[in-house]
């Protein structure tokens, strides 16, 4: 329960529905009520797709580009906190060029891009699984953090199916503090990556070798 509750903690916030609902309705303006929900359902599988794969493959990724843990966490610490910053300052305006933006609009499908890739499954969360598939000591462990996933999968979802109404409901003052919410928490999380990742350097194997050679050059 622990690890599922962690990665609930630590994805919703950065994945943040809320602030990909405006945008989802933009692109699927003049689309049928069923054809928006089939975008939405379609982009939510190949999120959670992209964040299981994530998930499994986080040690092959890490032991091939030679990426220690503690870097790890401290790399995405800095990128989670930076994504947090910067929703604390929402604007109205998706931080996209003219020629994406064109080529969003005139797409028939959007599930996969921009959708699914970048809106909800960016680096800052793939950079959280990678990070929690580090707290896996078993295969139970991974399936733990992956129900966390699906559960989360399972939330953005249903904003998506809820947009039209949740953007009547809340309009842009809503949407924006809740945007801002969201950016402290994941703020929050970045930086106990960073401190996790610190502490690992100062208490694990990496300091040991350090004053080792410390010791054999003095």
């Amino acid at each position: 329960m622990d690890l599922i509750f962690a990665t609930v903690a630590a994805l919703l916030p950065i994945i943040n529905p809320f602030s990909t609902a405006p945008m989802f309705l933009s692109l699927t303006q003049g689309d049928t009520k069923s054809y928006r929900n089939a975008q939405a359902t379609q982009g939510v599988i190949y999120m959670l797709a992209i964040l299981l794969v994530s998930l499994v493959g986080g040690s092959f990724i890490m032991n091939f580009f030679g990426l220690s843990m503690p870097g790890m966490r401290i790399a995405g610490g800095i990128l989670v906190a930076g994504v947090g910053m910067k929703m604390l300052k929402p604007n109205d305006e998706i931080e996209t060029t003219e020629a994406e933006t064109k080529e969003a609009e005139n797409k028939k499908d959007i599930s996969f891009t921009p959708l699914a890739m970048p809106s909800l499954s960016g680096p800052g969360s793939i950079s959280v699984v990678i990070g929690m598939s580090s707290l896996a000591k078993n295969i139970s462990d991974y399936c733990y953090i992956a129900l966390g996933i699906i559960f989360v999968a399972c939330v953005v979802l249903l904003v998506l199916r809820s947009s039209v109404g949740l953007v009547k409901v809340l309009g842009v003052n809503g949407l924006h503090a809740m945007t801002k919410i969201m950016g402290f928490l994941i703020l929050c999380v970045g930086i106990q990556f960073i401190i996790h990742g610190t502490m690992d350097i100062l208490t694990g194997n990496e300091m040991l070798e350090f004053l080792k050679k410390v010791h054999q050059n003095v």
